[in-house]
């Protein structure tokens, strides 16, 4: 499965991001990098199934469709695919951390847990 060019990842800010968090206890943030990536750091609370896992794995963790989900990897481009993938497999509410964690550290006051 491809993501299609014309795919719209609907990126979200830091700031969206951090008001989403506080609103939403069943936020799912869904980190899709390599397991030592991952190791190295993250963003508290999310959940690590890495992109070339995604097809495979996302029915069994997350079932429900309509699961609110934020996807990050690096700086952007693994997740932008991963929420294009999503989006094909019919998940509806799934959004692209705009530049990942490099964005997220580089944004200042959020830990990274490593």
């Amino acid at each position: 499965m491809r993501c299609k060019r014309y795919c719209n990842a609907n990126d979200i800010s830091i700031e969206e991001f951090d008001n989403i968090k506080k609103e939403n206890s069943n936020l799912i943030i869904l980190d899709v990098r390599s397991p030592q990536e991952f190791k190295e750091g993250h963003i508290a609370g999310s959940t690590l199934i890495p992109s070339y896992e995604i097809i495979k794995s996302i029915r069994k963790v997350l079932p429900d469709k309509k699961t609110l989900i934020i996807v990050y990897c690096q700086n952007g481009g693994r997740s932008r695919n991963t929420v294009c993938k999503l989006k094909q497999m019919g998940y509806v509410n799934v959004y692209n951390l705009k530049y990942g964690l490099e964005g997220y550290i580089k944004n200042g006051n959020h830990t990274v847990l490593e």
